[in-house]
């Protein structure tokens, strides 16, 4: 370390805070180090570092699933944001109950990381004592959690906005499709159906049972089971607002087979602006995943140096995406053809 810290201009001291992935090391000087460390051949050992420091260098992820497109760009941007800091990732994919109840009785993560990040996980309390007692910054991501840091879009406002821009088309028949995965994860869902029924409020829109169906994620049938209940009610939607994308999408397809226009009969309006929605034009709200998994690291690096802002959430904004998929209320448009 030393001859490192000699070729590079700096203190030994240095050479330890930068290779242990500090944030108090400006870039210039993180340049230096890095560069006559591999000049040398120098690679610190993360495990004699940790004896000295108490620290791991990794930051460890808890997800439901790898297979989505939200995981995949939230971790997408996080990890080369932990590697800039000379940080690990170590990820915890947990799809099932016998894997959820393996990581609560051993914690692997006690020994293994610095901070933990939990994403898009229903815990109960006795789960979120277990990780409350862990030892280190566990920072709640795309949900909020009372007392603990989180970092997440406010699900209420985007699913309001998206219901107004329906309502604002002329649409009072709205229907809301709410998604069930096997993660059983509640708390978007829930926030965008709150959303949807407070923009239906304002606008003086008595909110009706039978609009709200519910369908499970990735399944072609389920989407047309939901799609039938609402096809069948005396008075149809002219309008669906799908809690996802791909449940929109899907609603769609049985829509078009079945010779029902869209956005001439039905309006369809997704959730979440991901590269399918492009690709169909669907009419969307738009949330970042990618922005998540940034904000998340860089609040874990933050809380790995300091125990400040332990209590501290992190909100992003949504965008109204307004595509092909979406349009002014039929009777509307006949009337204005018939004048």
């Amino acid at each position: 370390m030393a001859d490192v810290a000699e070729r590079a201009g700096v203190s030994t001291s240095t050479v330890s805070r930068t290779l242990r992935g500090l944030s108090t090391v400006s870039p210039e000087v993180r340049a230096r180090v890095e560069k006559a460390a591999r000049e040398l051949n120098f690679a610190v050992s993360r495990q004699a570092a940790s004896l000295v420091t108490g620290r791991t260098g990794t930051v460890a992820v808890m997800v439901p699933t790898l297979n989505s497109w939200f995981m995949g760009s939230a971790l997408s941007s996080l990890a080369p944001l932990l590697r800039a800091a000379g940080m690990q990732l170590n990820v915890y994919e947990i799809p099932d109950l016998t894997e959820r109840t393996a990581f609560f009785e051993h914690l692997p993560a006690r020994r293994n990381a610095d901070a933990l990040l939990v994403f898009s996980f229903d815990l109960t309390d006795e789960e979120t004592a277990r990780l409350d007692d862990l030892g280190m910054p566990v920072i709640y991501v795309s949900q909020h959690v009372d007392g603990r840091p989180s970092v997440y879009v406010d699900d209420v406002a985007g699913a309001l906005h998206g219901t107004r821009h329906l309502l604002n088309l002329g649409h009072r028949r709205i229907a809301f499709v709410q998604t069930v995965g096997a993660s059983g994860f509640s708390f978007s869902s829930n926030e965008r159906l709150l959303g949807y029924q407070q923009a239906l409020t304002e606008a003086g829109v008595p909110l009706d049972d039978d609009l709200v169906v519910s369908t499970l994620v990735g399944s072609k049938r389920a989407a047309t089971e939901s799609l039938g209940t609402l096809l069948s009610l005396r008075e149809p939607p002219t309008a669906i607002f799908a809690e996802q994308d791909e449940v929109a999408v899907a609603l769609i397809w049985n829509l078009r087979k079945t010779q029902i226009p869209v956005p001439e009969r039905i309006s369809v309006l997704g959730f979440d602006d991901q590269p399918l929605a492009d690709w169909f034009d669907l009419s969307t709200v738009a949330q970042s995943p990618s922005d998540m998994g940034r904000q998340a690291g860089e609040l874990a690096l933050k809380l790995i140096d300091s125990a400040a802002d332990h209590e501290r959430h992190i909100v992003l904004p949504t965008h109204v995406i307004p595509r092909e998929t979406t349009a002014p209320v039929a009777q509307a448009r006949d009337a204005e053809d018939n004048t």
